[in-house]
């Protein structure tokens, strides 16, 4: 695990190295960079793939006192570590939350490192918050720290992870992976400060992905959108309207998958990738 100092505090995250093209993977809330293991696996071989672990709620260290830790600050943050780390041509990948990130990234116009983007069943248009989990977090980060804490203490629970109100509707397979991300929130009291500044902020503001939109029509580079088609927090017509939107958008559904497809269909995501990256790499 590689750590680098921002504006907004410290970032840790995998870097696989080499030459191949830069693959940057972001996950959702409540999430860390290992969403990406299984994809970021399969891939490392052609590329050299990055999965930063945000200031989301289950990120290691607290960030700075003042940061911005809304979505629009987030994906500031994301820039500037495409920055420091000096990528180009970079594959921009994002996943649930990380795929608003990426919308947002590119309506404020931070794309001089970007190549293409690659949006995987995420929030968009007036999906904030998403579905009863992103609803029971909204509700959640209104409490104090204290109390936020003791909420979230049920998710020690299995049979509480996987309530549609938790993570239920967005993985079929990976309760394992949502356990070890509640640790950083369970066991910090300065990551439970972050993530109720974070909830407030990213899920405040419910028009933001909105606004989003009226911009991704500028971005003509290619863009692949990949949606599980059976998907019950990101509405599949998003991802259909999504790839509409992107003047080269390319629309790939998957079967047998909820919102996490890197859980879910880690393989299926990565051949997806791979081959939209060769394909227009080459072009």
């Amino acid at each position: 695990m590689n750590r680098i100092e921002l504006s907004a505090g410290p970032i840790h995250y995998e870097d696989t190295g080499g030459d191949g093209p830069a693959v940057v993977a972001l996950h959702g809330l409540m999430m860390d960079g290992s969403l990406w293991d299984a994809p970021v696996a399969a891939l490392s071989g052609r590329h050299r793939c990055i999965a930063p672990t945000l200031p989301l709620g289950a990120h290691r260290e607290a960030m700075r006192p003042g940061a911005d830790l809304s979505l629009p600050g987030v994906a500031r943050l994301v820039a500037e570590l495409l920055d420091r780390l000096d990528l180009h041509d970079v594959t921009l990948v994002g996943n649930d939350t990380g795929g608003a990130v990426v919308q947002l990234l590119l309506a404020q116009g931070g794309t001089a490192r970007v190549g293409r983007v690659v949006l995987a069943s995420c929030e968009a248009f007036d999906n904030l918050p998403p579905g009863l989990t992103g609803r029971t977090l909204a509700l959640a980060g209104a409490l104090p720290p204290g109390l936020f804490g003791l909420f979230m203490q049920q998710m020690r629970l299995r049979a509480v992870r996987r309530l549609p109100i938790a993570f239920g509707r967005l993985t079929l397979r990976g309760d394992a992976a949502t356990a070890r991300w509640m640790r950083p929130v369970l066991e910090q009291p300065e990551i439970r400060r972050d993530t109720v500044r974070m909830l407030r902020a990213a899920l405040g503001d419910r028009q933001v992905l909105l606004r989003a939109a009226e911009a991704l029509p500028a971005f003509d580079r290619p863009a692949l959108v990949v949606w599980a088609s059976g998907d019950r927090v990101m509405p599949p017509d998003h991802g259909r309207r999504l790839a509409e939107l992107l003047p080269q958008g390319h629309l790939v559904e998957v079967a047998d998958s909820y919102t996490l497809l890197p859980l879910d269909q880690p393989a299926r995501l990565a051949d997806a990738i791979g081959e939209f990256v060769a394909r227009t790499v080459k072009a």
